[in-house]
């Protein structure tokens, strides 16, 4: 008797089973489980691990981050900033043959003596060092470089500045709107003294740092 009434109740639980969807019998065992408390919730039923993103993913997000940067550079030094790689001795020693030289484009209505700058002249790059601005009067002596009748002592010049037998004459106004220039490496340095002031518009910018080029 006892043997045919638990296998009527197997055969009932069994078809409530079968009738049940997967979702509520997995909710069923969840509740009873945890009630019981024989397994924990998160131990019963683990989540299923998250997946990791694919490795391309992440190359290709680092290769977005490595042109981004690399645009930002290309944008800054095409309108900001300039450089030149300096190849002359002319602005020795302060800038030497092979140096590196970074300039600011957005200075050029401001520039005042002892400013060093980057200008074109004849379609070759030069870096010269600004003496006299518009409206000061110059003039080049057995003594020396003179400004607005002062002689000039210049910290890191090591030669007396000379006139140049064929260059312009001397004494002269700076024009409105124009510089004097000089290189520091005042013998033979080609500057002002050959090619008359310059105009601040035909100028690049202002000198902000030298990378010194260094033998190893």
């Amino acid at each position: 008797m006892d043997n045919s009434i638990d296998a009527l109740f197997d055969d009932i639980l069994g078809a409530l089973l079968d009738d049940l969807p997967d979702e509520t019998l997995d909710g069923i065992l969840k509740d009873v489980l945890g009630e019981t408390g024989l397994i924990p919730m998160a131990g019963a039923f683990p989540e299923s691990a998250p997946q990791k993103p694919p490795i391309w993913r992440d190359l290709l997000f680092l290769l977005v981050r490595i042109a981004s940067i690399l645009l930002a550079f290309v944008l800054l030094f095409t309108f900001l900033f300039g450089i030149i790689r300096y190849q002359e001795p002319s602005m020795a020693p302060a800038i030497k043959d092979g140096d590196l030289v970074i300039f600011y484009r957005y200075t050029k209505s401001g520039y005042l003596p002892q400013d060093a700058i980057a200008l074109k002249i004849d379609g070759k790059k030069q870096i010269r060092r600004v003496v006299a601005a518009a409206g000061d009067m110059v003039d080049i002596t057995e003594n020396g470089l003179v400004i607005n009748g002062a002689l000039q002592q210049e910290p890191g010049i090591y030669q007396i500045t000379e006139r140049y037998a064929e260059g312009v004459d001397f004494p002269l106004t700076v024009p409105e709107g124009q510089v004097f220039v000089l290189g520091d490496n005042r013998a033979g340095a080609t500057d002002s003294r050959i090619y008359g002031c310059v105009r601040v518009k035909d100028t690049l910018g202002k000198v902000m740092t030298v990378i010194r080029r260094r033998s190893v």
